[in-house]
């Protein structure tokens, strides 16, 4: 393959911008070499700038559900666009939305529209802090929130110890009241409660992680988390930012039957668009300036373009489900990676949950970040970049999880199973 044009524009845009990406995601460092530059997409498939088209797993990070350019989705923007792009007032479309997401949502009996998932799990942070009145909140290793200050933060020297900072940047006394702890650890969930319950504001993790490669989490992990948040007032905040309206239509927490007090919410529920959401308790949620006291406002929160790509999208998923097709697309190209790597010798796990999964370059179950930082990042970035060659476009991260949408075919996964047994092959 030929990518010379793709060279020649990200030589151009390392002048421009750090690194020449407004993503490190996209930047792949963590494979090496340079990035592809896009032009267009259609259904499953990307084409970048040299011509060459590629079967997309990455879907937009996870907001294209339904596949690239889907017609009703485009109409509703189109029509949004004729309408004009912004009012910064209120529109319809945005009581539209909401329903829609508190119909679909278990938690979700009221919701604050923004603009990213950064944005709304800041936004739930704060609301957790103000609602509660305590400072402490408890993350877990691995699970990423957003470029959120007192997120952005690694695990101390102990479970139960604060965190410190992970980026420069972020203050220590940012960092401070932030506790990292180990994912499906129970006992270390209820050691950090025993230790801290009382200032403990909110825990905040990913339901199905999807920033460690995907990793599931233990039933009896969620039913504690609802629990010892319940006995000590703190608040319990699912990020379904991935999940939402990815692995079920209802999200995570309807296929694990786990109702946390907020969810936050992104990707999939603007369709491509710049969109966040979060939501929950009325109770909750009514402390929200105007309502309440705490601070939150958006000049383009509930913007009438992304509402409209957003309710086409949610209207989609609704009305003419793609979950059981999901699910048989899903299984297939699990077992067919899965099998490949078996019949090559490569030491590996997968994992997956409907239609998003990860090929885990270590043999041992991944449960948490110290299993998952295990693995072979070099064998995996030759596996990258030698289905690059073949034309199957996958993250460019071990440690991000794929996507399956509803436009690919029987054909396409077949072709990417093909293509993985023949990198594969070359890599034991």
């Amino acid at each position: 393959m030929s990518r010379e044009k793709s060279h020649e524009i990200f030589t151009r845009a390392q002048q421009l911008m750090p690194g020449g990406v407004n993503s490190p995601a996209r930047a792949f460092g963590a494979v090496g070499g340079e990035p592809l530059v896009f032009a267009n997409a259609q259904g499953a498939y990307l084409y970048d700038v040299d011509g060459n088209r590629y079967i997309d797993y990455i879907g937009s990070w996870g907001p294209m559900i339904l596949g690239h350019r889907h017609p009703k989705v485009d109409e509703a923007i189109r029509d949004a666009v004729g309408r004009g792009t912004s009012f910064g007032a209120p529109t319809e479309a945005e009581n539209k939305l909401a329903e829609l997401i508190i119909e679909a949502v278990p938690s979700v009996e009221k919701v604050r529209l923004v603009n990213s998932g950064t944005e709304a799990t800041m936004s739930a942070i704060r609301l957790a802090r103000g609602y509660t009145g305590r400072d402490i909140i408890v993350k877990f290793a691995g699970n990423y929130h957003g470029h959120v200050d007192s997120l952005l933060v690694a695990a101390g020297s102990a479970a139960a110890t604060l965190a410190v900072p992970d980026s420069p940047g972020v203050t220590a006394g940012t960092s401070a009241d932030t506790l990292v702890l180990k994912y499906n650890d129970v006992g270390g969930v209820k050691a950090a409660f025993d230790e801290h319950g009382s200032r403990i504001a909110g825990v905040i993790l990913e339901p199905v992680v999807g920033n460690m490669g995907c990793v599931i989490p233990t039933q009896e992990f969620l039913q504690t988390l609802r629990a010892v948040t319940q006995q000590s007032g703190a608040v319990l905040i699912f990020d379904e930012v991935m999940t939402g309206f990815r692995v079920a239509f209802g999200g995570a927490q309807s296929l694990f039957g786990v109702t946390p007090d907020l969810t936050t919410l992104g990707k999939i529920v603007g369709g491509g668009m710049p969109i966040g959401a979060y939501g929950g308790k009325a109770e909750i949620m009514d402390n929200i300036l105007p309502a309440g006291k705490v601070f939150q406002a958006g000049t383009l929160s509930g913007n009438p373009v992304a509402t409209a790509s957003g309710i086409a999208t949610l209207k989609a998923l609704r009305d003419d489900s793609p979950y059981e097709r999901l699910e048989e697309l899903g299984a297939r190209l699990a077992a067919g990676l899965d099998s490949a790597a078996g019949d090559a010798g490569i030491p590996h796990t997968l994992t997956r949950v409907g239609s998003m999964m990860t090929l885990f370059f270590n043999p041992d179950p991944v449960t948490d970040w110290d299993v998952a930082a295990k693995c072979d990042k070099e064998r995996f970035a030759k596996y990258f970049w030698g289905l690059i060659d073949s034309g199957v476009y996958m993250p460019c991260s071990q440690y991000e999880a794929l996507f399956v949408s509803a436009a690919h075919s029987e054909e396409d996964i077949d072709a990417t199973i093909d293509a993985a047994r023949e990198v594969l092959g070359g890599l034991a």
